[in-house]
């Protein structure tokens, strides 16, 4: 994170205490970086409250507003944080958070700080029981909590561009009423860069599958990808190559290969909607049994039919080949050479 977001950051906070704390939950002093600017925050009503208080993180739930997913932190993607939080002796920068009622599970939300929450909560599962979660409570409201999580994930690597596009889409109509103008004054960005992160929020699932992480889905090449996507007469190969895409994918995992990197699935997606891109001649395809030989093949493909072949001493079973047919007839169909 930027000097220039973690003065803002911090040009959030009061140092007020919150009336109602816990009496069991100790606070400590804020420190204000700009103490001007968070009293003049505090008097306008934008922030009104703030304390500072170790928490227990399993009283402490995730606030859906925010872009990083919480299912997919793991010990690997949270090592350096995990090892920073042990070498000293837990957690020296505190999460945002403000409290919630009727809730029996929770008593407060994480606004700024998911992935701290995430290691403490591990940590304490894991030889570190007396942990806590170290927070500076708020009272905010919607918008300026989603204003607060932006400005953080901005410089987050682990939360892709298609992540931050759709959590902009969902606080556009959520906070904004639908004007992108008044979104892009109040999140400080260029209202062109913004119109492109919605258009890239617009891509759907089943062509997101194709890739085979949501990292590898960068907001400018992307950006061309949903401009393409906008045609209908391009979106229907779009589509139509997705499915091809995954199919592929699953089966480079099967095997232990590697997935298709990003570039080159975008760069299939694209060239299927040219129109001089010829169509695909599926003669000579083959799907690879346990042993690595050829199981099955397309000998023939044309419009008067198909004509597959299966090879012997492949070591695959009757169950396998006839599992390899469907999965080459399913793709035969998504790039329609095959019409139910």
């Amino acid at each position: 994170m930027s000097r220039k977001q973690a003065k803002y950051l911090e040009g959030l906070l009061g140092d007020e205490k919150e009336p109602g704390a816990p009496t069991q939950e100790r606070a400590k002093p804020t420190t204000l970086l700009n103490r001007a600017s968070a009293l003049a925050r505090v008097q306008s009503g934008e922030v009104k409250q703030v304390t500072q208080l170790e928490l227990d993180p399993s009283r402490v739930k995730v606030w859906p507003g925010n872009a990083r997913r919480y299912d997919s932190l793991t010990e690997e993607n949270c090592a350096d944080l995990l090892d920073a939080l042990v070498a000293e002796n837990g957690q020296k920068i505190p999460a945002v958070v403000r409290r919630i009622t009727n809730d029996p599970h929770a008593d407060y939300e994480v606004i700024a700080g998911t992935r701290r929450h995430w290691a403490v909560k591990w940590l304490r599962a894991h030889s570190y029981p007396d942990f806590k979660f170290l927070a500076q409570v708020h009272n905010l409201d919607d918008e300026a909590a989603f204003r607060l999580a932006d400005i953080e994930n901005r410089s987050r690597k682990d939360v892709s561009d298609i992540e931050r596009a759709r959590n902009y889409l969902g606080a556009l109509e959520a906070h904004y009423g639908g004007k992108q103008r008044r979104m892009a004054e109040r999140l400080k960005v260029s209202e062109g860069w913004l119109s492109k992160m919605l258009k890239v929020a617009a891509l759907p699932d089943s062509v997101l599958d194709a890739f085979n992480s949501l990292e590898d889905v960068l907001l400018k090449p992307a950006y061309e990808l949903a401009k393409a996507y906008e045609v209908a007469d391009r979106r229907e190969k779009i589509d139509a190559e997705a499915k091809v895409i995954v199919f592929e994918q699953q089966a480079l995992k099967a095997s232990g290969k590697s997935a298709l990197a990003g570039p080159d699935v975008l760069r299939r997606l694209l060239k299927s909607t040219a129109k001089d891109a010829p169509a695909k001649d599926w003669t000579g395809y083959a799907t690879h049994g346990k042993t690595g030989r050829v199981a099955l093949s397309v000998e023939n493909c044309g419009r008067q039919g198909i004509t597959f072949k299966v090879h012997s001493g492949s070591g695959e079973s009757a169950e396998d080949l006839a599992k390899a047919f469907r999965e080459v007839l399913e793709k035969l169909q998504a790039t329609g050479i095959i019409v139910n």
